[in-house]
């Protein structure tokens, strides 16, 4: 049974919004490079995923402006792929349609990365998970680390004719919301000791790694272009990130521990959205 003071162990990530300036562009760079779906598209805001899992939420916001490179915000968005094959697609695809956008790879020990920036500077992450199995823990704390992985070679052990006819292959989520932040010693207290993930690894000083369920992480945070930054000013890029519990009961026993710790809240019944201490929004919606 999940700890009152822990959000639940089947709590997963919700879409990410991204205030954009080329909402033309950059709906064409989630669609046709990254391989997503439109799902929907009212006015100014357009929703993209596979399926009927929202992944991108793009807001078209031209009347503001870019973040400095050293505000807080976005550091990546990371979407989560169901099989290695599936990932090999969308990087493929993304790699072909936007070739200047790859900025790298890695083993992760949990998982196989591979790093993009879309056109208007947000990072994204394409991924894909070991199983569980295969994670390695020591003392209470997942083992992750950053070894080469050679994108063509994975190209080509996994990539298929098929699916290079067809990227839209398999589902995609998103599985874990990458942040830069002014200081990890005040995002511990908000998002492990507040919000209620557990740490999962932390680099002291640089960054951390929190989840719920023992996931290797849902979120992270690091000071790695922004040590010291303050609360964000409104701008382009990170708009909200979504977080999704299992119930409205945990909507519930949410709102009460914010409330006790003097975050203010919003809750509509359906959601709770609040601040981080950086002035991401983050709101929390029930799966049922």
């Amino acid at each position: 049974m999940t700890s009152p003071d822990l959000l639940a162990a089947d709590t997963a990530m919700g879409p990410v919004t991204l205030m954009v300036a080329d909402l033309d562009a950059m709906t064409a760079y989630y669609r046709d490079a990254v391989a997503l779906e439109v799902l929907g598209s009212e006015g100014d805001r357009v929703t993209l995923g596979r399926g009927i899992e929202p992944v991108i939420i793009l807001e078209h916001s031209p009347e503001l402006t870019h973040a400095g490179p050293r505000d807080a915000g976005l550091f990546h968005t990371a979407i989560l792929f169901d099989t290695e094959r599936a990932l090999a697609a969308a990087v493929y695809s993304t790699a072909r349609r936007s070739p200047g956008s790859f900025t790298g790879s890695a083993d992760h020990l949990v998982s196989k990365a591979f790093y993009f920036t879309d056109p208007e500077g947000n990072g994204v992450e394409l991924y894909w998970d070991r199983d569980r199995s295969q994670w390695s823990w020591v003392h209470g704390t997942i083992e992750m680390g950053s070894l080469g992985l050679d994108p063509n070679g994975f190209l080509h052990e996994h990539l298929t004719d098929e699916v290079i006819e067809n990227p839209v292959d398999g589902g995609a989520r998103v599985g874990h919301v990458h942040l830069s932040v002014g200081d990890t010693d005040t995002a511990r207290e908000f998002y492990v000791n507040r919000l209620g993930f557990e740490g999962m690894l932390e680099m002291p000083g640089q960054a951390l790694f929190v989840s719920a369920g023992k996931y290797h992480h849902h979120m992270a945070m690091n000071v790695w272009n922004s040590r010291g930054a303050g609360r964000r000013a409104r701008t382009l890029g990170l708009g909200e990130v979504g977080i999704v519990v299992p119930s409205r009961d945990d909507i519930g026993a949410l709102t009460e521990r914010m409330s006790h710790f003097g975050v203010q809240t919003r809750n509509d019944g359906q959601t709770v959205s609040f601040d981080d201490p950086w002035a991401n929004l983050i709101r929390v919606s029930a799966a049922q």
